[in-house]
Parts: C-alpha cells; structure tokens; sequence
C-alpha cells in the first residue's frame, strides 16, 4: 500500500501541472483579427496619450467589431466580464462620478494612457501572459476605436 502523504503528494504535483498548463493556454492559439479602420482620422506615428476618438460614431463602432473579435474571448460579449478578465465597463469608474471637471478630465485622460499602455505591451505577471501585446497586431486607430467602443458601455457609479 502506498503512503498517503505519496499518493497527496502526486496529487498536488499533478495539480499543478494541469493548472499551469491551463494558465499558460489561457488565450489559446488564436491569431488576432485584423482591424480595418478605414474612415477614421489617421493619427500618425506619434502615440497619442488621450483617446482622439471620444464620442465618434465610426470609431465605437469599429471598435465594437475588433472588441468582439479580439477581446471578448477573455473580457466577455459586450464587455460583461465572466470572471476570467477584469470587466472593462468599469475601467473609468473612478473619474465618471467626479464633480470637478478638471479632475475628472485628468482622471479620464490618466485612464486613456493606462488603457493604451494595457493594450500595447499586455499584462505579465511573474512570468505568466495574462494578456497578450498588441502593438504590432493593431494601430493606435484600432486601440482607440476600441477605447471609444468601451465608453459606451461604461457603468456609472
């Protein structure tokens, strides 16, 4: 008969490796979709530190298709996070119940900047992708369109 503390050992071992193993495929083999932007004001090379796009039809609504195909797998339809993803509804709910206006408008423009920052260099955490680059995949027209797209989902406080 084997030990116990053997058989609990190998338990945990494999545990772990399965756990891992589904971190580590968390995002799967999926190739980004590409986005077309056409129609959009092109921004140029220089990387812009507030979305351009704030309010622009056009813009939520190609945002609303490249969310959908690149996004929700992780952050759910229509932004309505599952558990795996933070729930972007919420992404400026610190600045949308602000009674300043230039508090709110540098709270809004501090979150622009760390929603880029997010979508161009993605999320690591000691090791483990939590949400891949997209530099490269998108264009600064693509991640703002995204942006735009998420503003008219938010949730107010």
């Amino acid at each position: 008969m084997k030990h116990p503390i053997r058989i609990l050992g190998s338990a945990l071992a494999l545990s772990a490796i399965v756990l891992t193993a589904m971190v580590a495929n968390a995002h799967g083999n999926v190739t980004p979709q590409s986005v077309d932007t056409r129609g959009l004001p092109v921004l140029g090379d220089k990387w812009r530190d507030e979305n351009p796009y704030r309010g622009h039809a056009l813009a939520q609504k190609i945002g609303a298709s490249a969310y959908g195909q690149n996004c929700a797998r992780c952050h759910g339809l229509d932004a309505v996070s599952g558990g795996i993803a933070p729930d972007l509804r919420q992404l400026d709910r610190d600045c949308t119940g602000m009674k300043n206006a230039a508090k709110k408008a540098a709270c809004f423009k501090e979150m622009d900047a760390y929603f880029l920052t997010s979508v161009r260099t993605g999320k690591v955490r000691n090791g483990a992708v939590y949400m891949p680059p997209f530099e490269g995949v998108f264009n600064q027209e693509a991640m703002w369109a995204i942006k735009s797209y998420l503003e008219t989902r938010r949730e107010a406080n």
